[in-house]
């Protein structure tokens, strides 16, 4: 849906009724008043009588003007009568009249603090907070009941703070607070962390006798429940006599907090052991214990054991549920339970929507996310800036950005999240000229952009491929000193070059941050250590290595996952098993980690053994973990209990295979040469076959000599790809092969095009550098050295290069082509070094051909060193997140050549070694 139109419900203006139409006939100016100096007559009582009959009915005009007179007669009213005035313009939340009021505070007989205190209390009661303080300073006498007033004006600010600043005031003015005092005061300590000032007022209500208050009590138990002092408040806990609801649920509310679900449902139970039966807060309390900690199937089974309990769960239970599933990857089951709600006749609150509209920007389901936007349409909270925000992110996420752009415009309050949502959104979809709009505009309006602004921007451009406008912002942000770059701002440009393929870039950030003081955190390892996942990465591995252990980041589950991953990849699995065999918990990616790599190295007894002990301690495997396992069997050769694990990820598991899957299976039976058993799998797949699976077939077919299959398999990656050069060079060996000299009009064209030429790359680092040769290339600077080399080295090998039969390469013979750059790359590994190294690692875009293979032995054995080779499976870069790179290694310790060989057939090379 391209342009999606939001309809939004317009609304009449608002029109606030009122008790009294008088209420809002002010006077714009200020009555100057005369005084006449006659004796008054009028009998007072009768004029106070008269003033409380209007402050009861609301008159409050009439009452001013009564006022009036009064003053003209030289009369004055009683402190009380005032008092009821001033209350009358707290109940009619009328402060104009209230302000008028003040200015005849001269007319009480005598100065009394009540009246002051009650002035106070209705400037904070009717929203004028600066002039309830103003009064409050310039009071000569302040009783308890003026501190309680002002006390109670900064508690319904929630500024708690000012209520502990105003609390050592009183005490320096020898006023003490009393049992209605304490808990508000206990309340602002509890709010703002203060448990210094906690233990005083702990003190003090010992002091004063009134611990046993319940009230008072309780305030004191919630002060060490929510400052984190679980174990004072385990003790007071203890200690306190005629517990009530309160008292428990505080207690609870503490376990909850510091994540002890246990010891949480075990003091739920032991309400019902004091006969106290558990409210609607203490199973809210409860489930969301179990909700922080990702035990969403316990919160749902202890919300269906309330409702048997006869207690029916309210907006916060379903809001609680909901926000848990979703915040823990269970996004369906939120939206169903969202939907389950309604049903039940519950009205959600702008934090259900917030998290069901937030699931649906994650799964990005438009057409539900409409129909919770319509939901909150009807209930009129699509101005809550939080549901804006999330439906913003919604819009964004599922590529409307005109909706989003849309519900942006009508938030008339943004916050600097809304600004975020609508700026990430253009950044994440590639428009970042209109992000940097949005920005520039954003610096003009009430919101400045913070931090994350600033990232956001940096992220957008640098991985939309702008890396020069990134850099420019990320000098930027410091430049007025306002805003200063943290973590994260470093963290997005290591992302952005990584993603971009410019390693060293990014680990000259890497370094750069920490030369300026910034300590790496988990997400920058985890940013950086995908780009070390190569044969030629292995020092900045074990860099990137260094750097966690200072940082005491090894235990952080994530980075001993992505560890695990990164050595397999970088060549070596040792260090991986280690890591793995010494992580103190370990979950199903690290499980996946280990056998991946372990098939990735060709493996195949050792990532099954782990796969057997999986299964013994209980572990479900998931769609990763079987993909690997029928990788394994196939290196194995094991057809028979391959087909069997195939079988049973549907049958036993209930999971659906993936498109990897079905190529795994293919490579499976290639493998073992059952081509037959291949094509007839594929026939029967119930997913239509794509690039992977046609070039699983076409590489068994290669190996096993099946050139009929052959043909079949390239000419569907034609279809596909009709410009993969690759592809279309083995094809012309293919037909060359066959004699099929009128081959397709499409190879034809290519030829007349001269495109065919796939040229090999080879990148290898020697000395800290990497550098790159390319097939045939004579521009660098020991041109002459590196083929004179590979002249000799070819002379002792005496490799016949007219293999005859049916053998096929990616890249062109040498005498077409020029030499292959995986011998440039040997060469200048060993020209350039005083002595043998112990091991070269190459990295090459295409399979190496069987003379560079033959070759690589030759040298391996002649010098001494591994020789560590990984080629680029180019014909799965469509699906790289399941990839699984090939390491070969030649090691001269064995006296043999040691293939280490996964992810394909075309891994094999049928050569005796």
């Amino acid at each position: 849906m391209e342009n999606l139109m939001i309809t939004c419900v317009s609304k009449p203006p608002v029109v606030i009724p009122t008790k009294h139409e008088n209420l809002s006939e002010f006077p714009q100016t200020q009555t100057k008043h005369t005084f006449s100096y006659t004796k008054n007559n009028t009998n007072p009582k009768f004029t106070d009588k008269h003033l409380k009959y209007l402050a009861r009915k609301g008159r409050l005009t009439e009452a001013v003007n009564a006022l009036d007179s009064i003053a003209l007669s030289g009369s004055e009213v009683r402190p009380n009568t005032f008092i009821d005035l001033l209350q009358a313009c707290i109940d009619f939340g009328s402060l104009e009249l209230g302000r008028k009021l003040h200015a005849r505070i001269h007319l009480v007989k005598e100065s009394d603090p009540f009246v002051e205190t009650k002035l106070v209390s209705m400037y904070a009661k009717c929203g004028s907070f600066a002039d309830a303080r103003k009064v409050f300073d310039k009071m000569s006498e302040k009783n308890l009941y003026t501190w309680s007033a002002m006390i109670g004006a900064y508690t319904r600010e929630s500024r708690w703070k000012k209520v502990v600043e105003l609390f050592f005031l009183m005490m320096e003015d020898g006023v003490l607070p009393d049992d209605f005092l304490f808990p508000r005061i206990l309340q602002a300590c509890a709010n703002c962390g203060d448990a210094r000032t906690g233990r005083l007022l702990h003190s003090l209500v010992i002091r004063l006798g009134m611990v046993g208050l319940t009230r008072v009590s309780n305030s004191v138990l919630a002060v060490y429940a929510k400052c984190g002092k679980l174990s004072s408040a385990r003790r007071f806990f203890d200690c306190t006599k005629g517990r009530d609801r309160v008292t428990w649920n505080s207690m609870l509310l503490a376990y909850c907090q510091k994540g002890d679900s246990d010891e949480t449902y075990r003091l739920f139970n032991g309400m019902w052991g004091e006969g106290i039966e558990p409210c609607i807060v203490s199973w809210n309390i409860l489930i969301n214990s179990y909700n922080q900690l990702g035990q969403c199937d316990v919160a749902l089974g202890l919300m269906k054991e309330m409702e048997s309990s006869r207690v029916s769960p309210d907006v916060f239970t379903w809001t609680s549920v909901i926000s848990g599933l979703a915040q823990n990857g269970r996004r369906w089951h939120a939206l169903f339970l969202f939907k389950e709600m309604l049903l039940a006749g519950i009205k959600p609150n702008g934090v259900t929507i917030t998290s069901a509209v937030s699931a649906c920007a994650s799964l990005k389901v438009l057409k539900m996310g409409l129909e919770i936007h319509s939901t909150a349409l009807r209930m009129g909270i699509t101005e809550n800036v939080l549901v804006g925000n999330s439906l913003i992110d919604m819009y964004a996420k599922c590529g409307e950005l005109e909706a989003a752009r849309q519900v942006f415009d009508l938030i008339e309050e943004k916050d600097v999240y809304t600004w975020n949502s609508m700026i990430a959104g253009y950044c994440q979809s590639g428009y970042c000229g209109k992000a940097y709009e949005l920005f520039i505009k954003m610096q003009d309006s009430d919101v400045k952009p913070n931090v994350i602004t600033w990232n956001t921007m940096i992220s957008g451009y640098i991985q939309n491929g702008d890396e020069d406008q990134a850099m420019d912002l990320f000098q930027q942000i410091e430049r007025d000193g306002k805003i200063r770059r943290n973590t994260a701002s470093w963290n997005a440009l290591i992302a952005g070059f990584v993603q971009l393929g410019a390693i060293d870039k990014a680990f000259g950030v890497f370094r750069k941050m920490q030369s300026c003081s910034i300590s790496p955190n988990s997400v920058t390892i985890l940013s950086i250590l995908p780009g070390c996942a190569n044969l030629i990465a292995a020092r900045k591995v074990k860099e990137i290595h260094g750097c966690i252990l200072r940082r005491n980041l090894e235990f952080v589950l994530s980075i001993s996952n992505s560890l695990i991953d990164t050595y397999a990849k970088s060549g070596n699995i040792l260090y991986s098993r280690s890591i793995f065999d010494g992580m103190s918990t370990q979950d199903i990616i690290s499980w996946n980690s280990i056998i991946g790599g372990y098939v990735l190295h060709g493996c195949s007894d050792a990532a099954l053994d782990l796969f057997y002990q999986m299964g013994k301690l209980g572990l479900k495997p998931n769609r990763g973990t079987f993909l690997s396992i029928i990788l394994a069997y196939g290196i194995a050769k094991m057809v028979d209990e391959g087909k069997h694990i195939f079988s049973s990820i549907i049958d036993n598991y209930g999971i659906i295979p993936t498109i990897e899957h079905y190529s795994a299976m293919i490579e499976l039976y290639g493998r073992s040469g059952q081509l037959g058993e291949a094509m007839e799998f594929i026939e029967v797949m119930p997913i239509e076959p794509d690039y992977s699976i046609w070039t699983s077939l076409l590489t068994a077919s290669r190996i096993h000599k099946d050139i009929a299959l052959a043909v079949l398999a390239g000419e569907r990656l034609l279809d596909l790809e009709p410009g993969n050069a690759v592809v279309s060079q083995l094809m012309f060996q293919i037909y060359s092969l066959c004699g099929k000299l009128d081959y397709s009009s499409k190879l034809r064209k290519l030829g007349e095009e001269n495109t065919l030429r796939s040229l090999g790359h080879s990148w290898i680092e020697v000395r800290n550098t990497v550098h790159k040769f390319i097939t045939g290339d004579q521009s660098k600077p020991c041109t002459n050295l590196l083929y004179s080399w590979v002249q000799n080295i070819a002379r002792e090998v005496n490799i016949d290069d007219h293999h005859g039969g049916f053998f096929i390469e990616e890249e062109e013979k040498e005498d077409t082509g020029g030499v292959h750059s995986e011998k440039l790359a040997l060469a200048f590994a060993l020209i350039g070094s005083p002595s043998s190294p112990q091991s070269i690692r190459i990295v090459k875009n295409t399979r190496m051909c069987k003379n560079c293979h033959l070759t690589a032995k030759h040298v391996s054995l002649k010098f001494g060193c591994e020789i560590y080779l990984s080629d680029t499976k180019f014909v799965i870069t469509k699906c790289k997140e399941t990839l699984l790179e090939t390491t070969t290694s030649f090691s001269m310790l064995e006296h043999t050549c040691k293939i280490e060989v996964s992810g394909s057939p075309a891994r094999t090379w049928n050569l005796n070694c």
